[in-house]
């Protein structure tokens, strides 16, 4: 079985679970997380590997982090990356990529990412449930943060905190790669 494969059995076997435990039925998840019905059901039954915009939107619907969804078991109390084992969710032709670094389900979500931009490259973000924050610092470039169409410059060094309820993008404008880590915390579903 291929880490493909791994990852969609996982998703589909996790989404059942958390789905389930929050007792929503398919129609209510779908109608909380804006994907189709059709969408969810094709997920459950590991017959699609969904892009990572759906993943987010299912996973906050869920109240969940993607780490959570993608696990392939729920193990021991540390759980340790080895460099090269991030899972890889987002990339271009241009080689901008993000990498899920890590993440925790208590008390809320948390997730840690590793991003790559590169020049001209953007990735855009929906709003997130409020109470959603994101850090970021930037170890290479200088990146456009957009977040409720403002734009905010985030040079090599520099960080940034915001509330991520709104829609927000980030964007390589400059001729240098952009490198940053970023956390997402997620509030708990209530």
């Amino acid at each position: 079985m291929t880490d493909l494969d791994h990852l969609t059995q996982s998703l589909a076997r996790n989404l059942k679970r958390w789905r389930n435990e929050r007792g929503f039925t398919l129609d209510g998840l779908a109608a909380r997380a804006g994907v189709s019905r059709g969408m969810i059901i094709q997920i459950e039954q590991a017959r699609t590997n969904p892009s990572v915009g759906t993943t987010v939107k299912i996973a906050d619907a869920l109240g969940v982090s993607i780490t959570t969804l993608l696990d392939y078991d729920q193990g021991p109390k540390v759980q340790i990356v080895a460099p090269g084992q991030a899972v890889r969710m987002w990339s271009t032709e241009a080689g901008s990529h993000t990498s899920l670094l890590a993440g925790t389900q208590t008390p809320g979500p948390l997730e840690l990412w590793s991003w790559r931009l590169m020049p001209g490259d953007s990735s855009s973000s929906d709003p997130h449930p409020p109470g959603t924050f994101e850090l970021l610092h930037v170890t290479a470039g200088e990146l456009t943060l957009v977040v409720d169409d403002e734009e905010h410059r985030v040079p090599c060094g520099g960080s940034a905190a915001f509330e991520a309820s709104g829609a927000h993008a980030y964007r390589n404008d400059g001729a240098e790669t952009v490198e940053m880590t970023m956390a997402v915390s997620i509030p708990p579903v209530r």
